[in-house]
């Protein structure tokens, strides 16, 4: 590789091989793809490790939530579940376009209800069938009460998961915190 280098690290716990392609050619940008089973991260050579640490993370959870995503049908198996779940939970309630995301880093799923989409976040490809429904009733609920009023509860409440899918979702935004914590403290210098 030209004016640059190239690490590789084993798959760990939860994560896949990844390969680093550092470039002294790139000045700011970077990306990420699955190739052969592994996980290729290009980025600008001279990082601190922290902004590489935090680049890489952000990139390799990107590219394996979307191959999951994949993995489960894409956005066509995850519409045809919305459709599914809205018939029987929310009157045959419809959003025209439904979709994994994977820029979604703090919330589980979004609702635009002038454009009847929802996103659901590509995290979410590793959770109980269950949790991925919630989040569907949840943000399809929003196509018929756009807030989080009683009525609002009432239809996603319908959902007979719902309470069981709240208490997943809390504990999964509380280990993601918690690994984040866990990240700055590990690239914390004074420590």
């Amino acid at each position: 590789m030209d004016g640059g280098h190239v690490e590789h690290r084993p798959a760990g716990q939860d994560l896949p091989a990844v390969e680093l392609r550092r470039s002294t050619r790139r000045r700011r940008s970077a990306d990420a793809n699955l190739e052969d089973g592994r996980v290729v991260v290009r980025l600008p050579a001279g990082l601190s490790d922290e902004q590489e640490a935090a680049l890489i993370n952000r990139l390799v959870r990107r590219v394996t939530g979307a191959d999951r995503a994949r993995q489960q049908g894409g956005d066509d198996a995850l519409a045809a579940r919305a459709h599914e779940l809205a018939d029987r939970y929310l009157d045959g309630v419809r959003a025209e376009v439904v979709t994994w995301s994977t820029r979604m880093r703090r919330r589980h799923g979004s609702c635009t209800p002038a454009t009847r989409t929802v996103r659901v976040s590509a995290r979410l490809t590793a959770a109980p069938g269950y949790v991925v429904d919630y989040v569907l009733v949840h943000e399809l609920a929003h196509l018929q009460v756009p807030d989080h009023s009683e009525a609002f509860w009432r239809l996603v409440d319908r959902f007979p998961r719902a309470e069981r899918a709240r208490g997943y979702l809390e504990g999964f935004a509380a280990g993601q915190l918690e690994a984040a914590g866990r990240r700055a403290a590990e690239s914390d210098p004074d420590d």
